[in-house]
């Protein structure tokens, strides 16, 4: 018997996770759900055969799904969430999970206490080269020096849906949280402090929040890990993709020429893309020099954005069926989320945050 989904929210990350229901055949989609058009666009991509709806509350009411996936703004999250599994759906949520941990914690255990399956959408835990990218990082000693940025020159579409989200979340809270938790799954170490500082730097945004941020953590290990993150058209498409770990026996790195060379600082492909891996050794020989020449690690299986959330959805798929245990996958999206959030109060009240 096919699993019946219902898609709330038809916008960037709406679609590629409906196109991946589509197209696996455990899934069967029982409705597309956005309050504008763009489920008409949606359902027109996957052949105008699914039924559309206005109301979240009517397509739960009318399709009685087994499963969700809600892709809507993060305001929204944690309502939606509980909505569905009180209706005995299992939940596929985009990150972040709540739009404050109080509301994150209480998705989590709304899902524990109905026996609900809840997976988070964290796309670079399913993407082969990031996950190559972690292991080789846990071979490096310690401690680490984690580098990390993503800026984005948004105009039109994109740049209207970075002022909605900065409407409720701030782009190290929104976005960040990706790779915070890279982080976090590199060291698994605790986070001792943090420091931020951000810069609003239009007018077009709420008074409290800012459109860059950069970030700073320390672990318990001895490990720093550097975040930085900025939405706009006033951003440079220059060092839009540092992707760099550091210990005392080398180093690796993402490196992603093609999306870097072509500036594609507002592509959602660009930041998931890695292309190859570099990694470089710090042993020296008798006369200083670099014993080891660098490595070049080039996956073949790289898959495209949608590919991705394919995977990401057949993730879902497994944790129904096979009923897999997802304590830890839940409790790794409440600790990213709660090291963002700090990053923000270290923000507003300038001065670090310590756990």
């Amino acid at each position: 018997m096919k699993i019946r989904v219902l898609i709330v929210g038809c916008g960037n990350m709406g679609t590629s996770h409906a196109l991946a229901y589509h197209n696996i055949e455990e899934f069967e989609i029982c409705g597309l759900v956005s309050t504008g058009e763009s489920k008409v666009v949606l359902n027109n991509k996957l052949g105008g055969k699914y039924q559309l709806f206005s109301s979240y509350d009517d397509a739960l009411e009318e399709t009685l799904p087994d499963a969700v996936c809600i892709s809507t703004y993060p305001d929204t999250h944690e309502e939606y969430a509980i909505k569905a599994m009180e209706c005995g759906c299992h939940v596929f949520l985009e990150k972040p999970v709540a739009d404050s941990i109080s509301g994150a914690e209480n998705v989590v255990q709304f899902a524990k206490a109905h026996n609900k399956k809840l997976v988070i959408g964290y796309i670079l835990r399913h993407h082969p080269s990031w996950i190559k990218f972690v292991d080789i990082a846990k071979t490096l000693g310690r401690p680490l020096v984690m580098r990390m940025n993503l800026n984005q020159q948004s105009s039109g579409k994109n740049w209207e849906t970075h002022q909605n989200i900065m409407k409720s979340l701030s782009p190290i809270v929104d976005c960040g949280v990706h790779y915070i938790d890279v982080m976090c799954q590199i060291t698994r170490s605790k986070p001792i402090s943090v420091h931020a500082i951000g810069a609003r730097l239009t007018e077009d945004i709420p008074q409290w929040n800012y459109n860059y941020g950069q970030l700073q953590i320390k672990f318990e290990d001895g490990s720093i890990g550097w975040y930085e993150a900025g939405w706009g058209p006033m951003m440079s498409q220059t060092a839009f993709f540092v992707k760099d770990i550091i210990g005392p026996d080398g180093s690796v790195s993402i490196v992603a020429q093609k999306a870097e060379n072509e500036g594609k600082s507002d592509s959602v492909a660009a930041h998931t893309a890695t292309e190859s891996l570099r990694i470089h050794h710090s042993n020296l020989n008798a006369n200083k020099e670099f014993d080891l020449a660098d490595e070049w690690v080039n996956l073949e299986d790289e898959p495209n954005h949608n590919e991705l959330c394919e995977r990401e959805q057949r993730f879902f798929l497994k944790a129904i069926i096979e009923n897999v245990d997802l304590t830890e996958h839940n409790q790794d999206a409440i600790n990213s989320l709660r090291i963002a959030f700090a990053c923000d109060e270290s923000i507003r009240e300038n001065q670090v945050v310590k756990f």
